[in-house]
């Protein structure tokens, strides 16, 4: 991929993994965020939005992180791209974000790829 398809790829994952907890209210008919039982997001919110990038070398080494994260119970999200700048028109899973969560869980799953 391109360098600004990476980027943008990675900033679809990490907003849907946030937008994903969007829940409806019931009474006021519009969404908001939940998160009140989740303290790494809470901190992550409150904080700086720390991201730590690292590359898969297939899309099914993507497949198999993004399982394993989501297996562990970890909040994540799974972006495909449509093919129509790249990928020669197939869709492709192309990014993932894990979290927020605490460093030393995610490293669990994450630690062994490399940093982009």
């Amino acid at each position: 991929m391109r360098k600004g398809k990476m980027v943008a790829q990675g900033s679809h994952a990490s907003m849907k993994v946030i937008l994903d907890l969007m829940i409806k209210v019931p009474a006021e008919d519009e969404k908001t965020l939940y998160y009140e039982d989740l303290p790494a997001l809470k901190d992550w919110i409150d904080g700086i939005f720390t991201k730590i990038c690292v590359s898969v070398d297939s899309e099914a080494e993507l497949l198999t992180v993004y399982n394993e994260a989501k297996m562990a119970g970890f909040l994540c999200s799974l972006i495909q791209d449509a093919g129509l700048t790249e990928f020669g028109g197939v869709p492709t899973y192309t990014c993932c974000a894990i979290g927020p969560g605490w460093e030393e869980d995610i490293n669990e799953i994450t630690g062994h790829l490399k940093l982009l």
